[in-house]
């Protein structure tokens, strides 16, 4: 290959047209959505070789008949999406594991174009979310001062820029979504998300990404495109800066640690949602948002040691 597509060596046979696909889904309470996304699996140009589903509601919401075959979990005593991943991984049989969410939409190529990311080397391939809104400015500007280092998310900037991305190589990046990330089985078929992540297991996916091995390589293949409907049900109301303080927490804490730059773009992260906490809560005349905040680095930080 060349530069422009990531520095990776060409590659001999294509070995995208060789590759199979366990795709896993966790879900809860979404039959509709579940239903609407696996109808989409069914229609892709390339079809997986299974479709694992762990379902943690009440009472089954799958039961159809599909042309691929489909393993359905059922155990509403399990807690989160960490832990439904994992059980799906020790049945996967094929040679990429796709794991989807199960409220999105996938385009016909969707996992057509994922294989065609996977080349010598590349451990992984994630597709792009396409109806991603662009954010405020006071946010775009707030995460360019504030998201510095690790503490960056180069996710976000691509989904933002779906429409332009379009016909673009595959982009190197440091870590995926969950909802539609894949990799080589052989690689991550002992590395398990973490199970002390519970309900909706906020930063399993960048806790993941960050335990693979130094030399990995991870794509984002903009051709590979979906709609995250982000439905509803069973959403958490916390605040969003509660939600990614606990994130920041419990990653600064796992993998972050170490390293100057890393503590203080770790500490100036904290400034900013201080900043939001601070202002939200003279706005509301209330401490709410900003105890909401303390509980949140507190809670990712007591997550992270209970992970060692």
């Amino acid at each position: 290959m060349t530069r422009e597509d990531g520095g990776l060596k060409q590659a001999g046979p294509d070995e995208s047209k060789t590759l199979t696909v366990s795709v896993i889904i966790p879900t809860k309470n979404r039959a509709a959505d579940l239903a609407r996304t696996i109808e989409t699996l069914l229609g892709q140009t390339v079809k997986p070789l299974e479709l694992i589903i762990v379902d943690q509601s009440p009472t089954p919401t799958f039961t159809k008949q599909t042309p691929i075959p489909v393993q359905v979990i059922h155990d509403p005593h399990l807690s989160g999406a960490s832990v439904a991943r994992n059980i799906a991984m020790d049945r996967a049989q094929g040679a990429i594991w796709l794991f989807l969410d199960d409220d999105v939409v996938l385009e016909p190529n969707f996992i057509e174009e994922i294989l065609k990311g996977y080349r010598e080397g590349v451990t992984g391939v994630s597709g792009i979310v396409t109806n991603y809104s662009l954010p405020p400015l006071r946010q775009t500007i707030w995460e360019k001062i504030f998201q510095i280092g690790v503490f960056h998310d180069q996710r976000q900037e691509i989904y933002r820029r779906a429409s332009q991305y379009r016909e673009s190589v595959p982009l190197p990046v440091r870590q995926f979504g969950a909802g539609l990330m894949s990799f080589r089985a052989s690689t991550i078929r002992h590395h398990k998300f973490d199970s002390n992540l519970t309900g909706a297991s906020p930063g399993e996916d960048i806790d993941f990404c960050a335990g693979l091995p130094k030399e990995s390589l991870l794509l984002i293949a903009p051709k590979a495109r979906l709609i995250h409907n982000r439905s509803p049900e069973s959403r958490d109301s916390t605040p969003w800066f509660s939600v990614d303080a606990q994130v920041a927490g419990y990653m600064h804490e796992r993998h972050w640690k170490r390293g100057f730059w890393n503590n203080v773009s770790y500490a100036w992260l904290n400034v900013g949602y201080a900043v939001v906490a601070g202002v939200s809560s003279l706005k509301n005349r209330s401490t709410a948002p900003w105890r909401a905040w303390r509980e949140g680095v507190r809670k990712g930080k007591q997550i992270a040691r209970g992970s060692v």
